[in-house]
């Protein structure tokens, strides 16, 4: 059977125009060609403020590489940078690059580059998402002495895990100056290139032959766009696709073909009820949000959803270090849920739901299109939430409006340090806070947690910032899902050991050592 899929592959790309990308793939010898299915969240521009998708955060790792990397125990090691000193305070580190490293377009990268590439940051960013340098949360002086190859980064206030930080896929540097349309693609030092791109179709890489960590085995990359998952899973079968993130049902299919190597992956990617604190029934009703919290039944969604691959939430660190685990975890406890209604004055009607001040007491889930695990837990979550006497719907808009809708089944998580998916996401007025949460106490912890190098402190204060978030919460938590690759069984370098963060990420962080047999 594999010999039949790598044929037809080959006959299609010779003969037709290739449904990928709008981009005309020919037979070209033993040319080797991995075609990636993938979906894009962009606003029509490819750039490196872009949201952070499945397909573009792992089309950065083959093309824009940042000054430090996560190895494969998410340990920080120097990547583009050679070495680096940081002070008592840290909040000023001197940064040395690697000599004789180039763009792909063959400019040297120096460190007048690197500062061009940080204060372009500043300026770009996609309308409907954040800036990077608020996203990240990135404040800081930055200055070069090209003579030394080096940078200065100077930050307004302790920053423990700027380094960290610089791994972020959004931190890859690119070539400002070369670039007539930024919006149109970019220039890194990786190992792969763009080579053309079809808007809302795909993205072609072909790799890099002058990359300094030497040529990948490779030769092109297509990132085709496809928004559906159930339609990554029929190209899949068709050949039309070497490689996807499928849902854990689609996933089944493949389990006991050959022809295909299915990679059931941990991370760190939990789903929740995201509230939108800036609309007016959550300004009116906040206090009832535990009684949602306690009206989901988490094993039974991750049954019938994720098919028990994935366990249940209760915060966002439960896959990392500082994860402290004697916080309240909102058991299903539907009783718990009727009692807090009816302590804070709602009362049963006749239609089975409960009213406060004469309003029904419920809420509209939205859910991105495309995804159908979110759409399957939304669709659950609403009606475990009517069985307790509220009202809840689920509607999946063709966008998402952040600030009209009333709640979103969020996908968040990270495999970097706690503060990478914590003081962004839940601290007040945050680059990636979307739900207008906003707690004092929430504040402080992260901010002591973000200032200190010392792991005792720092434990501590997410420690405290958990117990803050479990009492005041900001999502109704769900659970951590499993990311379920599936790959034609000739593409080898895959590690399955690789913990992901969100949408999957992460799979192509060794893309330039995978091979195709």
């Amino acid at each position: 059977m594999k010999k039949t899929k790598r044929e037809l592959l080959v006959l299609a790309a010779a003969t037709t125009v290739a449904l990928l990308m709008g981009v005309t793939v020919q037979a070209k010898g033993d040319e080797k060609v991995l075609n990636f299915g993938c979906q894009m969240y962009t606003d029509g521009c490819v750039n490196s403020a872009n949201d952070e998708s499945s397909g573009w955060n792992a089309m950065r790792y083959g093309i824009a590489e940042a000054l430090f990397k996560f190895d494969d125990n998410m340990e920080v090691i120097p990547w583009l940078a050679e070495s680096y000193e940081v002070n008592d305070e840290h909040t000023e580190w001197t940064i040395k690059l690697k000599d004789g490293i180039k763009f792909s377009d063959g400019c040297d990268l120096t460190p007048t580059k690197v500062k061009e590439y940080f204060d372009h940051m500043k300026e770009v960013g996609p309308s409907g998402s954040a800036k990077p340098e608020k996203y990240l949360e990135f404040e800081a002086e930055v200055t070069v002495d090209d003579d030394a190859n080096t940078i200065n980064i100077k930050t307004s206030k302790p920053y423990a895990n700027l380094v960290g930080q610089l791994c972020h896929p959004t931190m890859g540097i690119t070539d400002v100056e070369h670039i007539e349309n930024y919006d149109n693609g970019i220039i890194g030092t990786g190992p792969y290139k763009i080579e053309s791109w079809d808007e809302g179709q795909a993205i072609t890489l072909v790799k890099n032959e002058d990359y300094f960590k030497g040529e990948p085995s490779i030769d092109k990359i297509v990132f085709k766009i496809v928004p559906d998952d159930n339609a990554k899973a029929l190209q899949l079968k068709s050949g039309e696709l070497d490689l996807a993130l499928l849902t854990p049902k689609d996933a089944a299919a493949f389990a006991d073909d050959e022809a295909y190597t299915c990679y059931d992956m941990k991370t760190s990617d939990y789903r929740g009820i995201m509230f939108n604190f800036g609309n007016e029934y959550w300004q009116k009703n906040r206090d009832l949000i535990p009684a949602v919290c306690y009206g989901l039944d988490r094993q039974a969604i991750i049954d019938a959803v994720l098919l028990g691959q994935g366990m249940p939430a209760y915060g966002p660190l439960q896959r990392n270090i500082y994860n402290y685990e004697d916080v309240e975890h909102y058991d299903y406890n539907p009783e718990k849920s009727k009692e807090i209604l009816e302590a804070a004055g709602c009362e049963m009607g006749d239609d089975g739901f409960y009213y406060r001040d004469g309003e029904k007491v419920g809420f509209v889930i939205s859910v991105s299109a495309g995804d159908q695990v979110r759409i399957d837990m939304a669709q659950i979550a609403a009606q475990e939430l009517k069985e307790i006497g509220m009202d809840v719907s689920v509607e999946i808009p063709a966008q998402t409006d952040w600030a009209g809708q009333m709640a979103f089944l969020i996908g968040w998580g990270s495999p970097f340090d706690a503060d990478d998916h914590t003081y962004k996401v839940f601290g007040t007025d945050k680059g990636a806070n979307y739900s207008g949460y906003s707690n004092a106490d929430v504040d402080k912890y992260l901010t002591e947690a973000r200032q200190s190098a010392d792991p005792e402190v720092r434990a501590e204060a997410y420690a405290n910032f958990q117990k803050a978030l479990a009492e005041d919460p900001a999502y109704a938590m769900i659970c951590y899902i499993d990311a379920n690759y599936v790959a034609d069984s000739n593409i080898k370098g895959i590690d399955p050991d690789t913990i992901m963060g969100h949408h999957g990420v992460g799979i192509f962080w060794n893309v330039a050592d995978w091979t195709i047999e």
